[in-house]
């Protein structure tokens, strides 16, 4: 895997903000997905995608349920970063096991599936906690973000 075209093509790409949207339909929770080739040396997948979640603005949510799904792929790496309201709903295990679905479809070389899968999960849970008010709005962008 050593560029865009190989990790996620453009159908794919729109699958998975069509997932996206699917999801946040059902809850105020936002989802996004940030994909870079790589992680910045010296710094661990888990503190990149804390970096990135602020530089999105996804910490400021007003009930502080975002989640970003964090992909480096040419560094084979990734990380589901959740704000503190979702993270405090959800069971201990629940983005360990979130990884385990994704990154079992991601060695088959299936990252759409794995993407989707990851967004699947996210979005019921966020929807069992913040189910959609009938005054939600999409407080940010679906679109894929890329550093």
């Amino acid at each position: 895997m050593t560029d865009k075209a190989q990790f996620l093509d453009d159908q794919g790409e729109k699958e998975v903000i069509e997932a996206i949207r699917q999801a946040e339909n059902k809850t105020s929770g936002e989802i996004r997905v940030h994909v870079e080739a790589h992680c910045p040396k010296e710094t661990k997948p888990e503190n990149r995608s804390k970096a990135v979640f602020h530089e999105l603005k996804m910490d400021a949510t007003e009930l502080h349920n975002g989640v970003l799904i964090y992909l480096a792929f040419n560094d084979q790496n990734f990380y589901i970063f959740g704000d503190d309201g979702i993270n405090d709903k959800v069971p201990d295990d629940f983005w360990e096991s979130t990884r385990d679905v994704m990154q079992a479809e991601f060695r088959t070389g299936d990252f759409k599936a794995g993407l989707v899968k990851g967004i699947d999960k996210a979005g019921e849970q966020l929807k069992t906690h913040f189910p959609v008010a009938d005054d939600d709005i999409n407080e940010l962008s679906d679109e894929i973000s890329r550093g």
